[in-house]
């Protein structure tokens, strides 16, 4: 059973620091588009 838990958890893993790069990369971006609105 752990055998079989192992890959699942490490591609739910991956998919949670993708999602958090994109969210962060979202924030970055709007972060940069209101400075460059001053």
């Amino acid at each position: 059973m752990k055998k079989s838990q192992q890959p699942s958890l490490k591609g739910t893993l991956i998919s949670v620091f993708f999602v958090g790069f994109i969210i962060v990369l979202m924030w970055v971006s709007i972060y940069f588009l209101y400075v460059s609105r001053l």
